[in-house]
């Protein structure tokens, strides 16, 4: 499929997906929001990949928010619709069953720190800057702001950056644990493949189940988390993976996975 305002890149079973609004700082339409789902469902049902990258055209944005002019023509009602589709389109990211990396090369504000959120790993370069800004324009998070990052980094941090609606400059989002990693501009997107390499070598049904199981530490209490996690565990234990992977440790060899 052609896609206007998504590039499309596929190196082995990596998938790189740029968004490539450069003269709007790769700003959220209502056009990208429907091609970076389709591009999912693409993806989902795509057994040649494994792992999904998600960065932004050019040198100073990863997403700069939703656009501006679609929002100033919402009222009660279509806010409402607005904020379901978003929603709908970054529980489908966070849901694919693969592993999404954001990597993040520069201002990921409102929409933009929102989609990295619905990532389930945040690399960022020495130059991004994340934050809610929402409030300065007499509204909320709309995407999952208020849950993922409430999620991730606890209330009392997330109140503070979406109540003041303050920026995150790289450093401050590594220690606060909302990145992983922080690297210089020009390592970033070499720096996600390496890592994504990496999880693509290990036994993909493992991976997927290990996915599933973290993400529903954020939905479920501890005792049910642990109950969800024993199940996945035994569902693990019927693989091939897993009689492969423990086979080739007592040989002393690298396992030979499956490919799904």
């Amino acid at each position: 499929m052609i896609y206007k305002n998504l590039q499309l890149e596929i190196k082995g079973t990596i998938a790189l997906v740029t968004i490539n609004r450069p003269e709007k700082l790769n700003a959220l339409n209502h056009e990208t929001l429907k091609e970076l789902n389709e591009a999912f469902n693409q993806f989902r049902n795509d057994e040649k990949v494994d792992c999904v990258i998600i960065t932004g055209a050019g040198e100073k944005a990863f997403v700069a928010g939703a656009d501006i002019k679609e929002l100033n023509q919402l009222v009660g009602v279509t806010g409402h619709e607005f904020a379901k589709f978003g929603q709908s389109v970054f529980s489908n990211i966070e849901n694919l069953g693969k592993p999404v990396i954001a990597a993040v090369n520069g201002f990921a504000l409102g929409g933009g720190c929102e989609l990295a959120l619905a990532c389930h790993i945040r690399l960022a370069s020495d130059k991004a800057k994340f934050g809610q800004p929402e409030v300065n324009l007499g509204v909320i998070p709309g995407y999952g702001g208020t849950q993922r990052l409430t999620n991730l980094i606890g209330s009392g941090k997330a109140m503070e950056y979406i109540l003041t609606g303050d920026m995150i400059d790289a450093n401050e989002a590594f220690r606060i644990g909302l990145v992983n990693h922080v690297y210089n501009a020009d390592e970033l997107i070499p720096k996600a493949f390496e890592l994504a390499e990496k999880i693509c070598s290990k036994g993909q049904l493992a991976i997927r189940l290990s996915v599933q199981a973290v993400k529903a530490a954020d939905k479920m209490n501890i005792q049910q988390g642990l109950e969800h996690e024993a199940a996945l565990f035994g569902n693990a234990c019927s693989t091939e993976d897993f009689k492969e992977g423990t086979q080739a440790f007592l040989e002393k060899r690298k396992p030979n996975f499956k490919k799904n």
